[in-house]
């Protein structure tokens, strides 16, 4: 559940954040809001969906036999990270698909690729990945969101420092990509659509 939870969240809302700049509403309708907001709203929006899930993700440790710990403290950290990156992972998406008609299709195939290799139902022993997947799955956000999630709850133990900065670096660096790009893109959108 550590890792299904987070790629839940990842994989539906940045499916959703995928057709805001190209959907139903256009920029050019009176009360329209702009697609940028529309992005980000719909992925923070969803958060009610994660808190449900987390809730679960919360009962069943305790079913577990597991209890509160002092580290507990970094969950609400971890969350936020995930969710800024998802919000910068959708304003990409969503830019593109105003230019890359199969888009939608890509951004699937990318999150179904995503399940396989992140550690979701196996936890890779360390030292065990090829050099190159490793680097990748250094910087991988999710990736780090589960193994957080798997220390704090399951092993009672704070994540390495390494991991929380990889963390925030990675979510912070696609948020402002996201951010950029789209503010780039947007200017043509009304071409396209």
């Amino acid at each position: 559940m550590c890792g299904l939870v987070p790629y839940n969240f990842f994989q539906h809302r940045v499916a959703l954040g995928n057709h805001v700049a190209g959907g139903q509403c256009r920029p050019d309708q009176a009360g329209a809001s702009p697609p940028r907001d529309r992005a980000a709203s719909r992925s923070a929006f969803q958060l009610s969906a994660l808190l449900i899930q987390i809730c679960l993700l919360l009962a069943l440790v305790f079913a577990s036999g597991y209890s509160v710990n002092r580290h507990w403290v970094w969950l609400p950290y971890v969350w936020a990270m995930e969710v800024i990156f998802v919000c910068g992972l959708s304003l990409v998406t969503s830019a593109l698909n105003v230019y890359v008609r199969d888009m939608r299709y890509l951004v699937e195939s990318a999150t179904t690729v995503l399940f396989w290799l992140v550690g979701i139902f196996y936890s890779p022993p360390s030292g065990s990945l090829p050099w190159l997947y490793a680097k990748i799955d250094n910087y991988d956000p999710l990736s780090a969101l589960i193994l957080s999630l798997r220390l704090i709850l399951r092993d009672g133990r704070a994540p390495d420092d390494g991991t929380l900065v990889r963390l925030a670096f990675s979510a912070l660096f696609m948020f402002a990509f996201g951010l950029f790009l789209f503010n780039k893109l947007r200017r043509r959108f009304y071409d396209h659509l």
